[in-house]
């Protein structure tokens, strides 16, 4: 009985590398499943670096005005500054490996699945810290000597009551005004129960009250001037931390988040500082017989300006 004679998907022209064609769409749906699913990162403010291990922020304080005197000498005032350090995390890598005897012997396209949780892992190992550090900028003092710093709201029905969870973002909505925080770039980011607590409160949802948010379609965009996030990786963010150490994290995400049921934020109020970004590689072993794909990229995540961020816990 003769051998079957494969087509092999991922060569060119049925000839050379069986991976040439797989790379670049595996590497593009690692890409788009990471973009799609990532929430976080667009709405901080991000700094790319050729080279180094850490960036610096410089955060600058206010300044005054006060009335001329004719003939007095104008000599000017002092405006605090301060800098905040980010350092870069250890590469983080998701990888897999596929066996040529298994892609064979599949009925589906199994790399593309691998491609989507890959990109999913990546995403949400990211969003997470991004949420803790919008918790832990929310209870920083003021990087700035004299200025504000973050704010924390203590809402004991958050959990159980719509009205007083819709409330408390308002509340965190004044906060941010009262510390001449920007209105543009404001979001709330909250699990997804908070989210459908929130949607059965019907000043959401009323189109008299807000224009944007559906109760029947379930869709929520906007409440107190906030965009609102809801965000899965919360879920993870919002436990106790604190003794969550890990190898390779060279900032510090850690922090008992049990109590905290949504964190508001100006973009300004975390920054990431990228050295690599997100990429894929992938070489095939002949001695193991499999193709290996690892998807990767190395950046690091910190606090930058407390007064723009409002954290709302239960206790």
């Amino acid at each position: 009985m003769a051998n079957a004679t494969a087509t092999r998907l991922g060569q060119a022209n049925a000839s050379g590398d069986t991976n040439a064609l797989f790379l670049k769409v595996f590497a593009g749906e690692v890409m788009a499943a990471f973009q799609r699913q990532n929430k976080m990162l667009p709405i901080t403010t991000v700094r790319t670096i050729n080279s180094g291990k850490q960036a610096t922020f410089p955060v600058i304080g206010k300044t005054t005005a006060a009335y001329h005197t004719v003939g007095a000498e104008i000599v000017g005032s002092v405006i605090k500054s301060n800098e905040k350090l980010i350092s870069i995390d250890d590469l983080l890598i998701s990888s897999t490996f596929i066996a040529n005897i298994d892609e064979a012997k599949s009925h589906f396209d199994s790399r593309k699945i691998y491609s989507v949780e890959m990109g999913s892992a990546l995403s949400k190992k990211l969003d997470q810290n991004l949420v803790q550090l919008s918790v832990l900028a929310a209870r920083e003092a003021a990087t700035v000597t004299g200025e504000n710093g973050g704010t924390v709201i203590t809402d004991s029905d958050a959990h159980t009551s719509a009205s007083s969870f819709r409330d408390s973002i308002y509340e965190a909505a004044q906060a941010m005004d009262e510390k001449d925080c920007p209105e543009d770039g404001r979001y709330c980011i909250m699990t997804p129960d908070q989210y459908y607590l929130l949607l059965t409160d019907d000043k959401v949802t009323n189109r008299d009250f807000v224009k944007s948010n559906n109760f029947e379609t379930g869709n929520m965009f906007q409440l107190a001037g906030m965009n609102i996030v809801k965000s899965n990786s919360a879920v993870s963010a919002f436990t106790d931390l604190s003794s969550a150490a890990t190898t390779g994290q060279n900032n510090t995400y850690r922090g008992n988040f049990s109590t905290t049921k949504a964190v508001c934020i100006h973009s300004s109020a975390v920054g990431t500082v990228k050295l690599l970004d997100l990429a894929v590689e992938s070489e095939y072993d002949i001695r193991r017989q499999g193709t290996l794909m690892v998807a990767k990229y190395a950046l690091g995540s910190n606090t930058l300006r407390p007064e723009s961020a409002v954290e709302i816990k239960i206790s």
